[in-house]
């Protein structure tokens, strides 16, 4: 079991930056990939992006090419450098961590962090 916690969620401006940060603990070894979604007020949760130790990097549609991701396994933290940010940005930011059990990949699981506000408005 990993316990997640974001932070860097803040109120910006229209093409403005921020940098989110994820802080993973616990069984910190087992994890194999680490990922961001979002949700807004009324929507699903959105697929922003993914880093994984074999399976390599990629983003949603969403926001593809305005934000980079980045992971410290030793550290079991993730990153979410994001750029350029729009007003439909707005969204609650969360990170997860994909883990194997302790037995093996047949005990996969996943944990959530509870999330980060970003708000982008004039």
């Amino acid at each position: 079991q990993v316990h997640l916690v974001e932070s860097g969620g803040d109120l910006v401006q229209p093409g403005e930056s921020l940098r989110l940060s994820c802080s993973a603990s616990g069984s910190i070894s087992n994890i194999y990939a680490m990922g961001w979604y979002r949700q807004a007020p009324g929507n699903l949760r959105q697929f922003v992006a993914r880093t994984a130790d074999r399976g390599g990097t990629t983003y949603g549609e969403s926001m593809r090419g305005r934000v980079t991701i980045s992971r410290d396994a030793a550290k079991g933290a993730v990153y979410l450098q994001m750029d350029n940010l729009k007003s439909e940005d707005t969204a609650v930011y969360m990170c997860n961590a994909e883990s194997r059990g302790g037995k093996g990949w047949g005990t996969m699981y996943t944990n959530w962090g509870e999330g980060t506000q970003v708000t982008v408005s004039e």
